[in-house]
């Protein structure tokens, strides 16, 4: 049979990435997430952190600068990360989302605008597709862009914007010819300090608070004509193309949430004694865990498979993305459930961290695309 040692396993690489972020996120992340949840505040000691280390944005090819990791060791960060501040892991994650349509789709000319000083930590990127009435019909969109002699002129309002604010960057999709409906799109690189842009307030959320979540507003916004992202009308395929990439990201996002709640679940019920013996000596506490462990190791190899499967432009590289995103997220919604139940009116306190995994694990079901959404492109896919 020979070696084997490679056989359907991570590399060391990847196993000395996820521990090098492990320590990193335990060490400089964790102690700050219930306050940078409550404060609704922005990660800044993640943010240092990763970026000193070289985590904020591992996926950037090398000739721009960054790390040129696959798409694993990307989801491994996002992960640990996620592992003790979903909030946090957004830097990384959001990074990858708006800069893969410039990977994918950008000239030369605005690759070496854009991603040295992301991979440089100088500066972050944000995504803008959707609109408050084009969520899940993104297709729907009426952000509009005309081209005015060497500018293109948006105007136009953009909804749910992770990170805005914070990034330098953003990735706008918007109208170019509005009789091709989803083939008149087009996808552009705008600077916060381009003219006529400008960024609304922040929305109050559920979870993830650390992330700033903002409206993005075009009024007469002027760029140069060559910051467009590919030719005109293919912003559409962009950002589809683009999902294939990131929906794995969320997945992992996903996994660590979830690793997280079972950690702290696992240490809760070993101390907790009721009955005159610990919670985790009954049957009944047992098979939740157990149930939680099973979800978890599955929805994370379901992940790894997604990225690999990108990384090597398999032809059902949506279809197993969609299904890592969908099967991750659903599991970290049960298992932070769990995790709550399983610390009792403890679980659903702020002095324990299990509350605000399960408020976090919430927004996995939904953006990138809803869980709805996923089932509707795996089905497309299997009855093609």
């Amino acid at each position: 049979m020979g070696n084997n040692a490679g056989l359907y396993a991570l590399t060391e690489e990847h196993e000395a990435i996820r521990a090098a972020v492990r320590d990193i996120a335990e060490r400089e992340i964790a102690p700050f997430a219930a306050e940078v949840d409550a404060d609704s505040r922005f990660p800044v000691e993640a943010q240092k952190a990763l970026t000193a280390a070289g985590f904020h944005a591992t996926h950037i090819p090398e000739q721009y600068g960054g790390e040129g990791a696959d798409a694993i060791a990307t989801c491994i960060v996002i992960e640990e990360v996620a592992r003790v501040d979903v909030s946090a892991s957004l830097i990384p994650a959001v990074n990858k989302l708006g800069s893969m349509p410039i990977i994918l789709s950008a000239s030369e000319a605005v690759k070496q605008l854009v991603l040295p000083p992301i991979a440089a930590g100088d500066a972050m990127i944000s995504y803008g597709l959707s609109e408050r009435e084009a969520g899940s019909d993104a297709a729907a969109m009426t952000t509009r862009a005309r081209l005015d002699g060497d500018s293109w002129v948006l105007n136009g309002t953009k909804a749910w914007i992770t990170n805005s604010g914070i990034s330098e960057w953003y990735t706008v999709m918007a109208v170019t010819d509005p009789e091709k409906k989803a083939n008149g799109i087009s996808a552009f690189a705008v600077h916060r300090d381009d003219p006529g842009f400008a960024v609304g307030p922040k929305e109050r959320k559920m979870g993830i608070k650390g992330s700033p979540t903002c409206e993005l507003y075009f009024t007469d916004c002027t760029i140069p004509a060559d910051r467009i992202i590919g030719a005109p009308g293919t912003g559409f395929k962009t950002a589809l193309r683009t999902l294939d990439f990131t929906r794995p990201t969320i997945g992992a996002q996903a996994v660590g949430v979830a690793q997280g709640a079972l950690d702290a679940s696992v240490a809760y019920v070993k101390e907790r004694k009721q009955f005159g013996t610990s919670i985790g000596s009954f049957q009944g506490v047992q098979f939740m865990l157990a149930d939680m462990e099973m979800k978890i190791e599955a929805a994370r190899h379901l992940v790894y498979v997604a990225a690999a499967a990108g990384e090597a432009g398999r032809p059902d590289v949506t279809r197993v993305s969609a299904s890592a995103k969908a099967f991750a997220s659903d599991v970290a919604m049960q298992v932070t459930t769990d995790a709550v139940q399983l610390f009792g009116g403890a679980g659903y306190t702020q002095d324990f961290p299990v509350e605000r995994m399960m408020r976090d694990a919430k927004i996995t079901q939904i953006y990138e695309g809803t869980n709805q959404v996923q089932r509707m492109v795996i089905a497309r896919s299997l009855l093609r």
